[in-house]
Parts: C-alpha cells; sequence; structure tokens
C-alpha cells in the first residue's frame, strides 16, 4: 500500500489576520466569495469581515449557519452563490460552518478558504465533511477531493475564546501521536487513503512534543485572553500539525473510545476533544505504555480534561454503560483495526476501569 499525505494548499496563522481575509480570499477568485458564518461569530465580527472585503474591493455575500449540514442546505447555498456570481467559498466559525463550506466547495467545484474560530478539534485542515440528515441525524463522512485550499488561523480570536476550547483541542491533537504511531506499525490505512507516511508521523511527534512544552502556558494564556508565542505553538499544534498527523497518520483506539462515549446521554454534553483525551489514556493502558500513561494523564488533568470515569458523567459502577461504549468501540473496524491484535469490548472495559483506578490513585 502506498504511502499519501493531505494537506491545504496554504495555512496562514496570525495575530489580528482576519483583518485580512479579504486579501487572502482575493488569490483564490475574483468574482466574489460566498462565506458561510457561525451565527455568533456573524455577530461578533460581522464588521470586522465586512470592511476587510470592502478594502480589497472583493464581492461578499454572507450566508449565518442555519439548520444542519445536510444536502438540501448545500444545494441551497450552491444555487445562492451561483445566483450571486460567486467562484469562492469561504466557512467562518466553528465545526458546522466549517463542514458546510467545505461541502458546498466541493459539491460546486470551488476553491475553499475555512476560518476556524477555536482551535478545539484538528477538522479545519482535513478533507473530510461531516453531513447529517436535515433532522439532526449522523449521515455519512464526505471524503473531499482535497484538502481546504487555504486555512487562516487569527490567534486574537482563539485568544478570545472558552479555554475549554482550547483544552479540548489538546485533548484532541494528544491523541495524534499515539494513533499514528499504532498505524504505522501495523501498516492501517489512515484517512488519506494510504499507509501513514514518516511526514504525518513527524508532525503528529512535533504535535505532541509541543502540546508538553506550552500546552499548560498557552491554557492560561487564553484564561486571561491574551496572545503569547505559547498560544502561537500550541494553536499550529491543535489545528495544523494534528490536522495533518490525524488524516495522513491514522486513528486508532482514542477515537474508538470517543464514538463510544459518543452514543451515551451522559456524555452528550462533552465535547470531542475531551472523550478523545480519556480515550487516550485507554488506549495507552492497552498498549501497556505506563510511563506514556503517566505523562498524559498528568498533562490532561492540569488543563482539565478527564481522566476519570466521574468526570465524563459515567459511573465505574455502570458495568452496562461501559460495555455499551465498548462494544461500539469495537464494532469501528475501520479504526480498531490500527491494533497489533484483535481488541474485544471486554478488554476496553478493563481498560476503561484501570483509567479510572490509576488516576483516582487506588492502585
Amino acid at each position: 500500500m502506498e504511502r499519501m499525505t493531505k494537506a491545504p494548499l496554504c495555512y496562514v496563522q496570525e495575530d489580528g489576520c482576519l483583518g485580512k481575509i479579504g486579501f487572502y480570499a482575493r488569490t483564490l477568485g475574483e468574482s466574489g466569495v460566498y462565506a458561510v458564518v457561525d451565527p455568533f461569530i456573524l455577530q461578533t465580527y460581522g464588521a470586522v469581515l465586512k470592511d476587510a472585503f470592502v478594502r480589497e474591493n472583493v464581492p461578499l455575500r454572507m450566508q449565518a449557519v442555519e439548520g444542519e449540514c445536510c444536502r438540501q442546505n448545500i444545494d441551497r447555498m450552491i444555487a445562492e452563490l451561483r445566483a450571486a456570481g460567486c467562484d469562492v467559498v469561504a466557512g467562518i466559525g466553528g465545526g458546522k460552518a466549517l463542514d458546510l463550506a467545505k461541502a458546498v466547495a466541493h459539491f460546486a467545484r470551488l476553491p475553499v478558504l475555512v476560518v476556524p474560530t477555536s482551535a478545539a478539534t484538528d477538522a479545519p485542515c482535513s478533507a473530510i465533511s461531516v453531513l447529517y440528515t436535515a433532522d439532526g441525524v449522523f449521515d455519512r463522512y464526505l471524503a473531499l477531493r482535497h484538502s481546504p485550499d487555504l486555512v487562516l488561523v487569527d490567534t486574537r480570536v482563539i485568544a478570545n475564546a472558552p479555554a475549554r476550547l482550547l483544552a479540548a483541542g489538546m485533548g484532541d491533537a494528544m491523541a495524534t501521536y499515539y494513533e499514528a504511531l499504532s498505524c504505522y506499525r501495523s501498516g492501517w490505512r489512515t484517512n488519506a487513503g494510504g499507509r501513514c507516511s514518516l511526514a504525518a508521523l513527524s508532525l503528529a511527534s512535533t504535535c505532541r512534543d509541543t502540546l508538553f512544552a506550552d500546552g499548560y502556558d498557552a491554557y492560561c494564556a487564553v484564561q486571561e485572553h491574551r496572545v503569547t508565542p505559547a498560544l502561537e505553538n500550541v494553536v499550529e499544534a491543535n489545528i495544523y500539525l494534528s490536522g495533518i498527523g490525524f488524516e495522513s497518520g491514522g486513528l486508532s483506539v482514542a477515537h474508538a473510545v470517543n464514538n463510544g462515549l459518543s452514543a451515551l446521554p451522559a456524555c452528550r454534553k462533552l465535547m470531542h476533544g475531551e472523550k478523545v483525551a480519556f480515550g487516550t489514556l485507554v488506549q495507552l493502558c492497552l498498549e501497556g505504555e505506563a510511563e506514556a500513561f503517566e505523562r498524559v494523564r498528568e498533562f490532561h488533568s492540569r488543563i482539565g480534561l478527564p481522566v476519570q470515569l466521574n468526570q465524563l458523567g459515567l459511573d465505574a459502577a455502570d458495568a452496562q454503560s461501559l460495555m455499551r461504549t465498548a462494544e461500539l468501540a469495537c464494532d469501528r473496524g475501520d479504526v480498531m483495526g490500527s491494533m497489533p491484535a484483535e481488541i474485544t469490548p471486554e478488554e476496553i472495559c478493563r481498560a476503561m476501569a484501570e483509567v479510572d483506578r490509576r488516576s483516582r490513585g487506588t492502585e
């Protein structure tokens, strides 16, 4: 199987670069930009966005996100952008705005500019959109032809977002190296379509090292809404290093456990990266990586990520919920298959309980 690495054509990160979005958009097209914008971001930064496009004389049509990232909304937006004569799509905000923009650009065969307004996940750089039905039920992962044409990250905007979002992004990003290493060793197929490349593994390793070096300082900086060198490093790790690392490096147990936890009502209020963070500890426990486990567990604890079952909203004595999580985790063969041997639901249950015991200091 071939090695394969996917990445955005251009990644730009700077304090205040949202005000330059018109300039960057003009590098992708000439007729105008159809921007899919998170309602909160539109309310907060709408004037900044309009001014940025006016300064560059770039026509702009802004559409607040309404409803789900579904084919009905995607088709409606394609009709709107064509009627407006736009030749560039932009997504500005959280996951739904970015997924919609990437999907609209994919089906309309236009370039896409992605502007994440938090560093909560590593999805902005990926060649994937998550599609739902109009009723909000998961439909499928849409594989895009390529990663976004341009990703623009304003660290001032991210510094003003809640610190929990940055922490969740670090939880998602910390899993990147350990999952990529598992896929590299087993030769498992990645989301990019090939084996884990050396480039992806190297980026994943740098991502992990950056989080250990600067993660806590970055978390403290965001609590005070300050842009610091540590925050700049961690934002790049959360969004770019982890984004390339997960897609071209591969996923494993950490994300499989997230899939299982996502189905439990008790875990619905948790963020993606918070569930993945616990899943990373489960994976390290299964792999017998005691030193890495303790280092990651301590890091997660310092930035408020869950390391115990009760922090997930679960009870260690609730064997039914734990088994339900484990069964769903093992049902994702495209993720769990990266492990060198078959992992059973019983093993996942034992590992979850083991993580809880170690984190409580009862061993």
